[in-house]
């Protein structure tokens, strides 16, 4: 899921993708957001569904499916958590949002 989002900020990135992670709460927070055209906001629920490919997108790389956000969003739910196009000033801006577990008894917290 993240290689994925990685690699679409990549090939719409003007120059530059910028990658965070924090914790909110209960959840772990990943943003992947590049510099490029971005998502209009009609077309930010699209962008999830299987198949759906965008013209900027086809231009981009016209070999591709149209199922990896698709994909991306599933496994995102499929561990409780989400996948959203978020607001930003430029770019298009990805928001994961995974429930944090606590550790195995007898394993401690990693850093």
């Amino acid at each position: 899921m993240l290689n994925n989002l990685l690699v679409n900020a990549r090939r719409h990135a003007r120059s530059r993708v910028d990658v965070s992670v924090e914790q909110a709460g209960d959840q772990a927070v990943v943003i992947v957001q590049d510099d490029g055209a971005g998502i209009a906001l009609e077309d930010r629920e699209r962008v999830f569904t299987a198949f759906v490919r965008l013209p900027e997108g086809q231009r981009l790389d016209p070999g591709g499916s149209g199922l990896g956000l698709a994909i991306s969003r599933e496994t995102c739910r499929a561990h409780g958590g989400s996948l959203t196009v978020e607001d930003c000033t430029g770019g298009a801006r990805f928001a994961v949002r995974l429930p944090l577990s606590e550790p195995a008894a007898g394993r401690p917290s990693g850093n």
